[in-house]
């Protein structure tokens, strides 16, 4: 890359090393023209115009990269499905959700392209809930002008990543039903408060209740209700209530009498500590304490998308929540836009 002065006739192809500005008397003052900017042919009557016969340009060698020619190879190499790009805006290129869904980060590949000289790539944090249409990223190179071989790097980055940084998991349609636990409920001493909060959290997502059943505190009726469901076709199983140590809370024995493997009991969430997921067959089962009735926002709001974009969600899934998995409980809630589950990868 060379500096160079050189006669505005001669300069189409080259970039301006300096904005070039207009004034307009009593009405503006700007860049008509701003650094980086690639001359085309029709700039070259305006900026005789504006007095300027000869300007300065970048003379870029073999092997240099324009910074919006990089941001654009950026941003086709960073997105994978459901995901698009626009741009560049003043060398900066940005990647947009094409559908409702969960946003995905391959944070090995983002840390990797970010180790890069003189490229950034800032997204969203991981397994954010988007809606169609959202800014999920931005790219960019920092200087006007970077080698070919740091664009090739950050493509290779992506090839060896699958093709994708970012990508979007469209929400499924998928049947939920619910087993309501407590005999107080199942009696109907008291009015059962779970089942309008999980209908209202499941439909939120284009899913559907299959069905809503109770049982009293038997972990035999209990196993019995959540394989019924399981036999009539439900892609996710509820069974909220009886998930504390108290003897009389049999939750967590019943899940495993039904025959589900245990994939976690305790998250690292709050609220939300009691917390079981696991798994019949293909059929994720969550245990939901009583918590989940009563605050807006628990652990059930981290893993309920992730389940509804068909991820199978472990273990080790459920330990990541513990570095973000405090609820702040302001006075007046904000999630998503807050802390509560954006710390894990």
């Amino acid at each position: 890359m060379k500096l160079q002065t050189i006669k505005v006739e001669e300069a189409v192809g080259k970039v301006l090393s300096h904005d070039i500005t207009q004034i307009v008397k009593g009405e503006a003052k700007g860049a008509l023209f701003k650094k980086g900017h690639i001359i085309r042919p029709e700039d070259v009557p305006e900026l005789l115009r504006l007095g300027k016969e000869n300007i300065y340009i970048l003379d870029l060698d073999h092997g240099d990269v324009h910074e919006d020619e990089a941001g654009v190879r950026l941003g086709e190499a960073v997105t994978g499905e459901w995901v698009t790009w626009s741009g560049p805006k003043e060398s900066r290129v940005n990647m947009h959700a094409a559908c409702d869904g969960l946003l995905k980060i391959n944070i090995p590949a983002l840390e990797a392209i970010n180790e890069l000289p003189d490229v950034i790539l800032s997204t969203l944090p991981n397994n954010t809930v988007v809606k169609e249409g959202e800014l999920l990223a931005g790219t960019k190179v920092i200087p006007l002008v970077v080698p070919e071989t740091t664009v090739t790097a950050a493509e290779d980055i992506c090839r060896q990543a699958g093709g994708w940084v970012i990508k979007v998991l469209p929400f499924k349609e998928l049947k939920v039903g619910a087993v309501i636990t407590g005999s107080e409920v199942y009696k109907k001493r008291i009015r059962d408060g779970f089942g309008p909060v999980i209908t209202e959290k499941v439909e939120a997502f284009g899913s559907e209740i299959l069905g809503i059943d109770f049982a009293p505190d038997n972990a035999e009726i209990i196993a019995a209700k959540i394989n019924k469901m399981a036999s009539e076709g439900a892609d996710i199983i509820f069974v909220t209530g009886g998930m504390s140590v108290d003897p009389d809370d049999v939750t967590p024995n019943a899940i495993r009498l039904a025959g589900a493997r245990v994939e976690k009991y305790g998250a690292a969430a709050l609220p939300g500590a009691m917390f079981m997921l696991a798994y019949l067959g293909d059929v994720p089962i969550m245990g939901v304490p009583a918590c989940g009735m009563f605050f807006k926002i628990t652990v059930v709001d981290l893993i309920l998308p992730r389940l509804l974009a068909g991820e199978r969600v472990t273990r080790r899934d459920i330990v990541a929540l513990a570095c973000g998995g405090l609820c702040r409980a302001c006075p007046e809630c904000r999630y998503p836009n807050c802390t509560f589950g954006k710390g894990s990868h």
